[in-house]
């Protein structure tokens, strides 16, 4: 299997970040509005990374947390492969903390 280019993922990342806007629409009757505002003004990876590197959890976060869906979270995606490429050791470790501490991600 060949590992694809940042330049192919980060339109991928996009989707994936789209799609979870449109499932967090419709199963949690959680409207992110903000995230996708985010998404257009300042791309996926960008947008990603902001939200990994604030103090605290979004209000996004806590109302996935509160829907039972924080698979539909970044932090989880970015977890997963490919996406995991596009990030550093440490942005993969703020994910995994707090997911962690919300009892999503079990610690190895």
């Amino acid at each position: 299997m060949t590992l694809k280019t940042k330049e192919e993922l980060v339109p991928e990342l996009r989707q994936a970040m789209i799609d979870i806007y449109d499932t967090a629409k419709k199963e949690c009757n959680y409207n992110p509005t903000r995230f996708l505002e985010m998404l257009h003004k300042k791309g996926s990876l960008e947008t990603v990374k902001y939200l990994i590197h604030t103090n605290k959890v979004s209000s996004g976060f806590t109302k996935l947390w509160e829907c039972g869906r924080l698979d539909l979270s970044v932090e989880a995606v970015i977890l997963e492969m490919p996406y995991c490429t596009l990030f550093s050791e440490a942005e993969l470790d703020i994910a995994k903390k707090r997911l962690t501490e919300y009892n999503y991600y079990k610690a190895a």
